[in-house]
Order: C-alpha cells, then sequence, then structure tokens
C-alpha cells in the first residue's frame, strides 16, 4: 500500500499492478456507532456524509473517483463516442410536439437543432396562427451546468405564467412569474418550493406547496397575492404528519381547487372551489389507513378511483350534496376486478377514459354514460397505452399513446361515440426500422412457483442458442411500474447482438396491486429473487449465455442492484447501479434526510425491531462480505435530493475493502446534478454511452 496526495487530502492506495493505470481509490477508515434501538453498528465510511456539500476531504475522494473512473475508461472513448453519435442519429434534432388546445390556445414543445432544451409556445385560435414563445430555455438554460423547468401554468385570462425551475439538481424550486404581453418578469419570487403551481380564478392569486428547508418535504400550501412580500403569503393548509407529502390541482372541469396529501397507504383529498382564492377546504373522505383515493369533478358529480373496495380499485361516483356523506355515499360505476388494475382515470363530458392493466400491459378503455366499457386495441404481446394530454373534456376524442420495445411512441386519439382511430403522430426515430426487431412477452417461473412477465426485444437473427449477451432492467419498488418504449440509446445495443429485457418484478404494479403488495416491507426480498430468477429463466431458455449477462437498474432499482451484487454475484459480468439506494438502514433511521418519513410503508421503520431486522438482512452496504463481484459502474450526483450521494460512495468504498475479485468497480460522481443525473436532451446520452461502452466491452460485444 502506498500513499498519495490528491488536492492536498491524503488517500491510502493499492499499489497499481498496470503503470498507466492508477491505484483505485481508498478512503480513510473512521469508526463510527450507528445506534438505534434495535442495535449498534459500526460504519467506517460514515464520514463520507457531508450535508453542506463542502468538506474538502470528502469532495477530494470524490474528485479521486472521477480521475480514477476516468483512467479505467480511457480506452474506450472511441466506443462511448461512436454509442453517443449512434444514438444522436437516431433522434430527430428538430422535432416538435402534438399541439393541444386549452383555453383558446393551441400549446406546443419544439426543440431547434443541437439544442438540449426546448421551447414552449402557443399560437391563439388556430394552430397556423403566429407562435407566442412562452419559455425559451435554451436561452435561460445559458451558461447553466444544470437547468430544469417543471411545472409552469398560464392564469385563467392568459396574461401570465407561473413556472418552477431548479438551476442545481437538488429540486428546490424557484416560482416565478412572467408577462406574456411583455416578456417581463414581475418582481415575484418564492424559493425552496415543490414545482406544483395553481392559479385561483382572481388571477392573481398563486397557490404552491413550500418544502421545509432541511428534509424537502413539501408540507405547506401557501398563497400568494401577486405584488406583495412572500413573507405575507397566506397558510391555506400545513400538513403536519411528517409521513405524508403533498400536491395540489384542479379538477378537469376547473370548478376546483384540490389538496392531495398522501403517503404509501393513505391519502386524503379536500377541495374548494376555484373561483376566488379558498379561505377552507371541504374533505371528500378522511384519511384512514389503507383507503386511497383520488377524486376528479364532471358533470356536476365527483368520479373517485378507490381501493374501498378492492386493491386493484374501482370507480366510484358521489353527488356534489352527498359529498359530506363520505365514503357511505359512493356509488359504484366499475365491478371489482382480481386481474384488471385500475392505474389513472380521465373523465370526459358524457363518458370516462380509463387506464388500466391487464397481463402486464397497461392499456386503455372507454366507459359510457350507460355503463358500456369498451377496449382500445392493441396489435403487441408486450405494450403500453397511455392518456396523452386531454385538456378540454368537452370533446368525444380521447388522445394517448401507444409504444412498444420495436413500435415508437405513436400519438393517436379515438372517437368515443364512433370508435374511429386517427394517428396524430409517430415519434420519428431516424435510421431505425421497426421490422428489423422482435419483441416477445415470457413468463419466468420465480422460486415460490409466481409467473413473473418479462418484455423481451432483440434484433432479427440472434440466434437463441446460448451464446447471446443479455441487458436486464428492473425498478420494481413503489408500485412503479416498468413499460416498454423504442429508446434511441438503446439501438446501439441491439445491433451489436444484446438480447434486452424488462423483468416486469414484484414491486412493481404491472400485475395489480398485490404484486406490489408482495414486493415491499417485510415481502422486499421477492423482488430480489424475482430478478435473478429471470435471469436465470433467459438463461436456461437460451436467450442468452450465462457469462454474458448485465443488469442495471436506479434508485431503487439500484438497491435492486447492489441487493442480487450481494445475493448471486455469480450470475452477473457486469452490473450498473444508477443513484442506488443502498444504505438502507442508515438512512431510515435518520427523519431529517430528505423523504426518509413517509417512506416507512415502502420499508418498514427499522425503529421496530421486525423490520430493523428484514431491512438489515438485505441493506446492500451492511451485506457486503469478502468474496468475488461482477464488474461494476456506479453513478450518483453530489446534489442528489432523493439518494444522497453519500449512500453510494460508502457503499463503493466498502465494497473496494473486502471484495476478494480484480473486476473493475468504477464510481461516477457528477458534481454539478442530482437524482436525474445531467440536465438537457443530449447529456443523458452522454453519460449513457459511458457506461453503456463499459458494458459492451464486459459482455464482450463492444463491436
Amino acid at each position: 500500500m502506498r500513499t498519495i496526495l490528491l488536492a492536498g487530502v491524503a488517500f491510502t492506495v493499492a499499489a497499481s499492478a498496470a503503470a498507466q493505470m492508477p491505484a483505485p481509490p481508498r478512503p480513510a477508515k473512521k469508526p463510527h456507532q450507528v445506534t438505534s434501538p434495535n442495535g449498534t453498528r459500526t460504519d467506517e465510511y460514515y464520514w463520507l456524509r457531508d450535508d453542506t456539500r463542502k468538506n474538502p476531504e470528502m469532495l477530494a475522494y470524490l474528485n479521486a473517483e472521477n480521475g480514477y473512473t476516468d483512467a479505467a475508461l480511457a480506452s474506450l472513448k472511441p466506443l462511448q463516442d461512436r454509442l453517443y453519435q449512434e444514438t444522436v442519429s437516431h433522434i430527430k434534432q428538430d422535432d416538435s410536439s402534438v399541439p393541444y388546445r386549452k383555453n383558446g390556445y393551441w400549446y406546443q414543445t419544439r426543440f431547434e437543432t443541437g439544442a438540449n432544451y426546448p421551447i414552449i409556445e402557443r399560437r391563439k385560435g388556430e394552430k397556423t396562427a403566429p407562435a407566442e414563445i412562452l419559455f425559451d430555455q435554451p436561452a435561460m438554460a445559458k451558461d447553466r451546468s444544470f437547468f430544469a423547468l417543471s411545472d409552469w401554468q398560464v392564469s385563467p385570462d392568459n396574461r401570465l405564467v407561473a413556472y418552477a425551475e431548479d438551476t442545481v439538481g437538488r429540486r428546490q424550486y424557484t416560482l416565478k412569474v412572467k408577462d406574456l404581453a411583455t416578456g417581463q418578469l414581475l418582481s415575484d419570487t418564492i424559493t425552496n418550493a415543490e414545482p406544483n403551481i395553481v392559479w385561483a380564478g382572481d388571477n392573481r392569486t398563486i397557490l404552491y406547496v413550500a418544502k421545509d428547508p432541511t428534509t424537502l418535504r413539501g408540507y405547506k400550501v401557501m398563497a400568494h397575492v401577486l405584488g406583495t412580500p412572500v413573507a405575507q403569503d397566506r397558510l391555506l393548509y400545513e400538513e403536519k404528519d411528517d409521513t405524508f407529502q403533498m400536491g395540489i390541482g384542479r379538477t378537469t372541469d376547473d370548478r376546483f381547487i384540490c389538496v392531495f396529501v398522501q403517503s404509501t397507504v393513505s391519502n386524503e383529498q379536500r377541495c374548494a372551489p376555484a373561483a376566488t382564492a379558498p379561505a377552507s377546504f371541504q374533505t371528500i373522505a378522511p384519511r384512514k389507513r389503507d383507503l386511497r383515493y383520488s377524486a376528479d369533478h364532471m358533470d356536476g358529480r365527483w368520479i373517485i378511483r378507490t381501493n374501498l373496495n378492492h386493491k386493484n380499485y374501482t370507480l366510484m361516483t358521489v353527488a356534489d350534496d352527498a359529498v359530506a356523506g363520505g365514503t357511505a355515499a359512493w356509488k359504484a360505476l366499475t365491478p371489482a376486478s382480481d386481474t384488471v388494475f385500475i392505474e389513472n382515470f380521465k373523465p370526459f363530458a358524457g363518458f370516462i377514459a380509463i387506464d388500466q392493466r391487464e397481463g402486464g400491459n397497461r392499456m386503455i378503455r372507454l366507459l359510457d354514460a350507460a355503463g358500456t366499457s369498451i377496449p382500445v386495441k392493441a396489435d403487441e404481446p408486450a405494450y403500453r397505452m397511455t392518456l396523452d394530454v386531454n385538456e378540454e373534456p368537452d370533446t368525444p376524442w380521447v388522445r394517448y399513446t401507444y409504444g412498444s420495445l420495436v413500435t415508437p411512441t405513436t400519438t393517436y386519439e379515438v372517437n368515443a361515440k364512433t370508435g374511429e382511430r386517427r394517428v396524430l403522430k409517430v415519434a420519428p426515430v431516424p435510421g431505425y426500422d421497426p421490422a428489423n426487431y422482435v419483441t416477445e412477452r415470457v413468463w419466468a417461473t420465480a422460486q415460490d412457483g409466481t409467473k413473473i412477465p418479462v418484455s423481451l426485444v432483440y434484433k432479427k437473427g440472434v440466434k437463441r442458442d446460448g451464446t447471446a449477451p443479455l441487458f436486464q432492467y428492473a425498478y420494481g419498488s413503489y408500485g412503479s411500474s416498468t413499460d416498454p418504449s423504442v429508446d434511441p440509446g438503446r439501438i446501439g445495443l441491439l445491433d451489436r447482438g444484446v438480447v434486452y429485457a424488462i423483468a416486469h418484478i414484484r414491486g412493481g404494479q404491472e400485475m395489480g396491486r398485490q404484486w406490489y403488495d408482495d414486493g415491499h416491507l417485510l415481502k422486499k426480498k421477492n423482488s430480489f429473487t424475482d430478478f435473478i430468477d429471470v435471469t436465470r429463466h433467459l438463461v436456461a431458455q437460451k436467450y442468452a449465455a450465462k457469462d454474458r449477462v448485465a443488469a442495471m437498474g436506479g434508485s431503487a432499482g439500484g438497491l435492486l442492484m447492489g441487493a442480487v451484487a450481494n445475493m448471486a454475484p455469480e450470475d452477473y459480468k457486469v452490473i450498473v447501479a444508477q443513484v442506488p439506494f443502498v444504505d438502507v438502514v442508515t438512512t431510515m433511521l435518520d427523519a431529517s434526510i430528505p423523504l426518509t418519513t413517509f417512506e416507512y410503508d415502502e420499508w418498514g421503520n427499522p425503529a421496530q425491531k421486525q423490520y430493523y431486522e428484514y431491512m438489515l438482512s438485505y441493506s446492500p452496504y451492511d451485506q457486503v462480505a469478502a468474496k468475488n463481484y461482477p464488474a461494476m459502474y456506479v453513478g450518483t450526483g453530489l446534489w442528489d435530493s432523493q439518494v444522497q450521494y453519500y449512500e453510494p460512495a460508502k457503499w463503493v468504498a466498502r465494497l473496494r475493502e473486502k471484495k476478494t475479485d480484480s473486476n473493475p468497480l468504477l464510481f461516477r460522481v457528477n458534481m454539478e446534478a442530482g437524482h436525474g443525473g445531467k440536465s438537457g436532451r443530449f447529456e443523458r446520452y452522454r453519460q449513457n454511452a459511458e457506461w453503456g461502452a463499459f458494458v459492451l466491452q464486459q459482455l464482450g460485444a463492444a463491436e
């Protein structure tokens, strides 16, 4: 071992086997006791946590990791460049969205050639009218290392636009207001807010959600009157239960403003007339553990998606004058089903569009006033349909998108009265021919007998003989489902003979709410074993070679990668873990960390012994052992507010200390970004090209 000095800070590093390759960084070990009601653990890398992000020793270590990764990947730079250029070649650079109509204007987003950010514009009355630019994002983002324009809302009288921007990546948004006639910003500026804005009907009051400055939990609905000091903003509602998060919005018919508070297993909605700035809100139904619902308003009634009478959700309704009666006054609109999961809905005048899941696919059906339900047609075994922008409900036309791992995203509209369907746009993918690729839906048997759906895509001509490389992806948490789509960044992998698989593991909701229930809390390990069982099934069925399997996941999917690396390292040649949630117990013990408190119902509260022991048994950081691990690429962002940078930093440090193999372990730290990485449509593909080249090298599929 030897000691080197980097940025004025000493690091202990192992002697390098190759003179041209530096040794991987080895941060100092500083034992720290992490205490809890259920035990004390030693965390020798706890010191890497610095909430200010200014500790010189910590920053020097992260920079050393970046330097090491640069050196390790230097020989792959030509391949990275090719992958990036190939990806960009599949992107229509001067593309634009399908215009949608709202309150007398047609709104559209368009990219100019070479631009990382789009221009948002509108046209009055007709699609052919002169364009009025709302946001010139390329100009707004100029000279910024990070930029994100999130929510934006035009005032009811069409004169002003309020918007939320983030220039750090920490998701602490600043709200601003612009006069659309002059293009000038008003003096009103609100900091540390959620990207969630609603105008009251008076055109001068903005409702927004203020964040706790430490935990970053949105917890207060505030009303700001234009031209008045922010310090005088009026508190409309405060959520004091720190296991709940918050949002605000308008109903489809624009008659009500609603406050939504929710946890993993419960939620509550309060609404008030939108004509003026509300003074108080009426509760649709009081919160109750294990009761979830969301209500919208149309045709003089409330329509409610709820798990009241079935965990897969049904739609119910209640008249305006009966809301005070709570759930007892709700009446069923759709029957309960063990096989159909209602994901979302959108009310229109005289009918309802329902977004649902069945057999692992996401689809749409239309429910008319007589109760007749008509499904929208699909043509492939594995696909996804989702409701698109439908801002004006007084129309028979429902806009939705369709796509698969082979079919580019296609925007349709279907007539609820006649069934006529028309294509509005097929997302252009230059240089890509869907006919050259094959998509399949296969079912892998998990160790407990459960059938796990898997979406596959590969290029025609790839032989199913057990020799192909496999790239397997999954998420599997929070009830979030992973739907198939064409990705320009994936085409380069497919063209090199890689089989791409999405494992729809438990923890998502692809197969209904029970699918989620069987993949969280004390059943979380099902997510991990499902992923491993899918890999073994695909290898056994000769879709891939056993020694040519790559795995990838991010955030909670990064937890999946960490668990899989510990549980079945021999099944994977290379693993990519992006912004991974890997220090589960320590994070969930600390209520000051953003997101912790309202995730107790996802992971458990380690202050309770049974959860502490279960979480500890799979926590990737805690389960690192002296054994061989696959080649690994780990990514994070210094300003991440969802998975703090120090989780993967500690994990990588402990892996370096304990692993017994010589496989590469690379840690890329984006020093100017947060959870989503660098901003801009091309920047993410540059990042993806880096780990993509590494994966192809490890799989022996670089060319």
